[in-house]
């Protein structure tokens, strides 16, 4: 076998594993975005809701550009969605301690136990998922799944600083 031959397969074995990895994900993007509507919608609140306010539970009291951000949504439907927070009581506005042209969002005390609520469920089912793997193969796996998700949030990062400085 010659050495273009040889990476002639190479480029095919991860042409085809590319679009495996591609299917797969998004099938468990679409199990994790849909799972059972009446869970995601839980206590009242919608998918992007309880993305919100895990947002702001794990990272910290931020500002709306921030959390559109990290969100990777648009300031308008952020801005929406932390109202409907608001309005249930979830999350809290207040002056930017270190501008005072800025709000900033933090969850409430209802909303950090409805968010420990949902982790604590969310938690219990993967506990399902990965009781039949090994410790090694558990590590290997979250390993991997976060080094992935690091490598999207920096290619997603990396793509919207091209759009906006184009």
């Amino acid at each position: 076998m010659t050495i273009a031959s040889t990476r002639d397969d190479e480029a095919v074995s991860l042409a085809q594993d590319s679009l495996a990895l591609y299917q797969a994900l998004t099938r468990l993007a679409r199990v994790y975005q849909f799972r059972d509507r009446e869970q995601v919608c839980f206590r009242g609140i919608s998918v992007t809701e309880c993305y919100s306010l895990t947002a702001l539970v794990w990272y910290g009291p931020m500002t709306l550009n921030q959390l559109a951000t990290t969100l990777y949504l648009d300031k308008s439907t952020v801005s929406r969605v932390v109202d409907a927070m608001e309005s249930k009581g979830l999350v809290r506005r207040r002056p930017h301690p270190d501008s005072r042209r800025a709000i900033e969002l933090s969850p409430s005390a209802k909303g950090r136990r409805l968010c420990t609520t949902m982790q604590n469920e969310m938690v219990e089912r993967q506990r399902g998922l990965l009781a039949e793997y090994t410790p090694e193969t558990r590590s290997a796996m979250i390993d991997f799944i976060d080094r992935l998700a690091e490598q999207a949030e920096e290619r997603t990062r990396g793509a919207r600083n091209e759009v906006t400085r184009g």
